[in-house]
């Protein structure tokens, strides 16, 4: 018996992962109607310039965040080039947006994910642990970032709730 994970069930795992975190709730680890697609849908370009907080990001920044690192796992995987990035700068830049901005940054988050799935599907064998955990970080990462942004949402829907 081999110890080796088949490679298609590899890649059909991490797919079936992405799918319920990026479009469609499989009941791995979200409720339905929770995948960062559909929260985004219900996101104006007004609550997504607010600073959650007062002192953090905004849910825009949020998603240009994880656009950002999609893009930046993408070209290290393909170029096998490493460079350094100035994680900061996307917190530091992305504030208001209009909703044409806003709309335009879903896309780039659309365009960025297709990429990804892109990449996964050309991977015919994963060469290294290294490879395998990029991929699995995309989980994570866009994970904890989804919780933010559901959490953010949240706390913006109850202080609008107080206001009225």
């Amino acid at each position: 018996m081999s110890t080796q994970i088949q490679a298609e069930h590899f890649t059909s795992a991490i797919y079936t992962l992405l799918d319920e975190i990026f479009d469609n709730v499989h009941g791995y680890c979200l409720d339905k109607g929770t995948s960062l697609f559909e929260t985004l849908a219900t996101i104006s370009a007004g609550e997504a310039s607010v600073p959650v907080g007062g002192k953090c990001a905004t849910l825009a920044a949020q998603v240009k965040h994880v656009a950002f690192y999609l893009d930046v796992l993408e070209h290290n995987v393909r170029t096998q080039q490493y460079e350094r990035q100035d994680w900061s700068k996307i917190w530091r830049e992305t504030a208001a947006v209009t909703p044409e901005e806003w709309d335009a940054l879903k896309v780039q988050l659309r365009e960025s994910y297709d990429r990804i799935k892109q990449l996964i599907s050309e991977t015919a064998e994963w060469p290294s642990g290294q490879h395998i955990g990029g991929v699995i970080a995309v989980v994570v990462h866009t994970a904890y970032h989804l919780g933010e942004i559901r959490q953010a949402l949240c706390t913006l829907q109850t202080e609008e709730a107080i206001v009225q």
